[in-house]
């Protein structure tokens, strides 16, 4: 900062020339010879600077972090006044002024050009007062403390970026780069911030798998760069009072001393409190880590037994749908099967139907047959025929039918008595009823 305010200094009003300024008349010197002409230089032209190197890789521009706060300003600055005395320093997003109360506020491009105008503007004179430039307090900036170990810069602007547009996060790491448990988180807008306040103190807001929630306060910002001068000290009679010792060591034995070390007493004791207070907390906080440890393995053991359970149950069901799904089964086969019997019988009833038909058809053409063969036989041999006597049914008393008894026989040569002689188409007689069975063949 130093450097940059011995650019200030050569970027200053350009200073009034003097009577030894003056330029001389242009003609010969002393040896005759024509002197060559004198160049006079701007300085705010010889110190310039490209404001592209100043602009780290994927900053966001134009943020609450390059506002600045200009105050003691003359009677009657305007915005266009403002704007061309931080012309030098780029573009300008934001301009506004109180004429009332002497002040403004004025957004540069990024941060680093916003501390270079800062340190190179701050107490410089301007309408014949001198200037106070300093950082505008960021209104929608939150601390975050009781972060988990393992929460980033990306991770802690994804979690935020929930209520709002985010400007800026960072988690804060010592001398080491170890975490200390605490970020910062720049909205830009306080709306966005306001929200984010009350949700995380009305609810526990978790960044890891780890059970702690974070803690959100409004940040509190500090100057710790410039610090307070001796000229802004308001100098009353407090002030004077103050000052009339020089820093010293206390005597012994002086008054001076006694309360000096009871004031020492009273600092160490409230230091003691502190440890104290530390200590107890950080032993409560390893208690309940300890009581979180164990309280999460037993909701793991219930998860895993509530997951048993269900897997059971599940296996239950898939056990009782196999067996309806085999008792279908069964209980269709024994359908078909049932069925299938009851067409085999219908197929055996129509078959022994058929045979059964088919026998007696036959039996009543094979009588007929027979009677016609038998007339064709004995009307061939000049025999009567009796349709009655054939059949095997007896005549009347009277009648004359042909038989045994009725007429006398005759010895033919095959030992076969036949009436009236000779041989007979029956060597063995009439056939009788007997002879025509369904099972009896034909003996002629």
């Amino acid at each position: 900062m130093q450097g940059n305010r011995g650019l200030q200094q050569n970027h200053g009003p350009a200073r009034q020339p003097g009577p030894a300024d003056q330029k001389k008349p242009v003609g010969k010197n002393t040896n005759g010879q024509q002197p060559e002409p004198i160049e006079q230089s701007n300085p705010n032209e010889a110190l310039t600077f490209d404001l592209q190197n100043f602009r780290k890789p994927g900053e966001k521009t134009f943020t609450q972090r390059s506002r600045l706060f200009v105050g003691n300003l003359p009677t009657g600055v305007t915005e266009e006044d403002l704007e061309k005395l931080f012309a030098k320093y780029g573009k300008v997003n934001e301009i506004f002024i109180n004429k009332e109360r002497g002040f403004g506020f004025i957004r540069l491009e990024t941060r680093i050009i916003a501390e270079i105008a800062r340190a190179e503007l701050d107490d410089t004179p301007f309408r014949g007062r001198p200037i106070r430039v300093r950082f505008a307090t960021h209104g929608a900036a939150l601390t975050v403390k009781n972060l988990p170990e393992f929460v980033s810069n990306e991770l802690l602007e994804e979690a935020f970026a929930v209520f709002g547009q985010i400007e800026r996060a960072v988690v804060i790491v010592d001398d080491r780069g170890r975490p200390t448990g605490k970020g910062v988180v720049e909205f830009t807008s306080k709306p966005a911030a306001r929200k984010a306040l009350d949700k995380c103190n009305d609810g526990a807001y978790l960044l890891t798998a780890f059970p702690r929630p974070v803690t959100v306060e409004p940040m509190e910002q500090f100057d710790e760069e410039e610090g307070l001068s001796e000229k802004l000290i308001n100098k009353n009679q407090q002030y004077h009072k103050e000052r009339e010792q020089p820093p010293r060591f206390a005597q012994p034995g002086s008054f001076e001393y006694e309360y000096a070390m009871r004031w020492k007493a009273l600092m160490e004791m409230e230091k003691q409190q502190y440890e104290m207070v530390d200590r107890n907390m950080k032993e409560a906080q390893e208690k309940l880590e300890a009581e979180m440890e164990a309280a999460r393995h037993e909701h793991q053991v219930m998860l895993m037994r509530q997951d048993l359970l269900r897997r059971q149950e599940e296996l239950r069901r898939m056990e009782e749908l196999h067996s309806q799904e085999v008792q279908k089964r069964k209980q269709t086969e024994l359908r078909q099967e049932e069925e299938r019997r009851r067409r085999e019988e219908d197929v055996r009833m129509r078959n022994e139907e058929m045979m059964k038909r088919q026998q007696e058809g036959f039996r009543g053409n094979f009588n007929e047959n027979r009677e016609q063969d038998m007339r064709m036989q004995m009307g061939g041999h000049g025999i009567p025929m009796n349709r009655n006597s054939m059949s095997g049914n007896s005549g009347p008393a009277g009648s004359t039918n042909m038989s045994g008894e009725s007429a006398p026989l005759m010895q033919g040569p095959g030992n076969a008595s036949v009436p009236g002689g000779g041989q007979s188409g029956f060597p063995r007689g009439f056939p009788g009823p007997g002879d025509y069975g369904p099972n009896k063949q034909r003996r002629f």
